[in-house]
């Protein structure tokens, strides 16, 4: 019988006293990943919004524009601020970026009947309208994941007398006909006419919490089925136990959908795919991308199955007059490109030479 590589005598000592501490921290105490949020202050709030600024680092002196975050429906804010030593918010301050959050409340009774365009509308915009003010009228730049992206592109297209110095967009699929994991979802809508989920949407009004987290893993099934394994390969490596930590967190604490916005994204989104032929309809007006006319730029994540990069870079055939199209890969699935083990090397240094090069836009 072999030896359990746990105790497997030709490893150290010491390596495997340390395993067999990180597996009691990470297995029995939760207690690998330091999930202190990075500081900071509400200095804006309105109905479904919530608006915070990052507190500045002492002796880093400010630099650039300021930045904005805009994250998705139904995700944790924290998605920008995952964990200590790997955070997106903490990173921009570490190199002198003001940096701000538009946070979303949990959805209320009232709130069940807000669509895309309310945050389009309302939300982003009153948040860009008061970083601005903050800054002396300065433009701001917007980071942005998932279907944050595409309403911050959104914003850019019916708002262009807004402050936008540039749009960063990671992880938004632009086309979801190149998003496989759609295809069943797509081939159901089409031969019901979207009727069975759409019914089942207007049903419950809005999409719990804990259905959006089982939906967020439903689509890493083999993930979580390999998980264990995974955990034990990797028991050496208290790094890589933190992240799983913190992503388990993240997935654990989603916000529910609006029932209105979901119906949105399911039909026009999933079902038309009208995002990808660069017009969609509003309930009040249309929503051209080829109005949008400031620099973006999109990060696809090598392993993401909800955004693949060809999704993602579609961006590109449908912004004809923005001056800059920047289309970016980086590795990771649909979080881990955001903010990854591997990000801070490669998706961030994408965003701080994007945005150092517009700054003076």
């Amino acid at each position: 019988m072999s030896t359990p590589a746990l105790f497997d005598p030709k490893r150290p000592l010491a390596q495997r006293r340390q395993a067999v501490v990180n597996l009691w921290d990470f297995l029995v105490r939760r207690g690998i990943a330091d999930l202190t949020r990075t500081p900071s202050e509400v200095i804006d709030t309105g109905r479904a919004r919530r608006l915070s600024r990052y507190t500045a680092k002492r002796g880093i002196p400010a630099v650039g524009l300021p930045v904005l975050f805009v994250p998705p429906l139904g995700a944790q804010s924290l998605c920008f601020d995952l964990r200590q030593g790997c955070s997106l918010a903490e990173h921009f301050l570490l190199t002198g970026r003001t940096t701000y959050l538009v946070d979303y409340d949990e959805v209320k009774s009232a709130d069940k009947d807000l669509g895309i365009e309310f945050w389009i509308n309302d939300v982003i915009p009153e948040a860009i309208k008061r970083v601005s003010a903050e800054h002396d009228g300065a433009d701001v730049h917007l980071v942005s994941w998932s279907l944050g992206g595409l309403m911050s592109v959104g914003v850019a297209a019916v708002h262009p007398e807004l402050p936008i110095a540039s749009v960063t967009a990671v992880g938004s699929p632009f086309d979801m006909s190149k998003v496989p994991l759609m295809r069943p979802l797509r081939f159901i809508g089409r031969a019901t006419g979207g009727r069975i989920v759409g019914t089942g949407i207007r049903a419950i009004g809005s999409i719990p919490s804990p259905m959006v987290s089982l939906g967020f893993k439903a689509t890493a099934i083999p993930t979580y089925l390999r998980k264990p394994m995974k955990i034990w390969s990797k028991r050496d490596d208290r790094d890589f136990l933190a992240q799983i930590q913190a992503v388990d967190a993240l997935m654990n604490n989603m916000l529910a959908y609006p029932g209105r916005a979901t119906l949105q994204v399911y039909l026009q989104m999933a079902m038309r795919n009208e995002v990808a032929t660069g017009k969609v309809q509003g309930p009040n007006r249309l929503v051209d991308f080829a109005d949008v006319q400031v620099p973006v730029m999109v990060i696809g994540g090598s392993a993401d199955v909800l955004a693949p990069v060809p999704a993602v870079h579609h961006a590109a055939a449908i912004l004809p007059n923005s001056p800059e199209v920047r289309l970016e890969v980086a590795p990771g699935g649909h979080l881990g490109v955001l903010t990854g083990a591997m990000a801070h090397a490669t998706s961030w240094k994408h965003m701080d030479q994007f945005l150092a090069d517009h700054d003076l836009a």
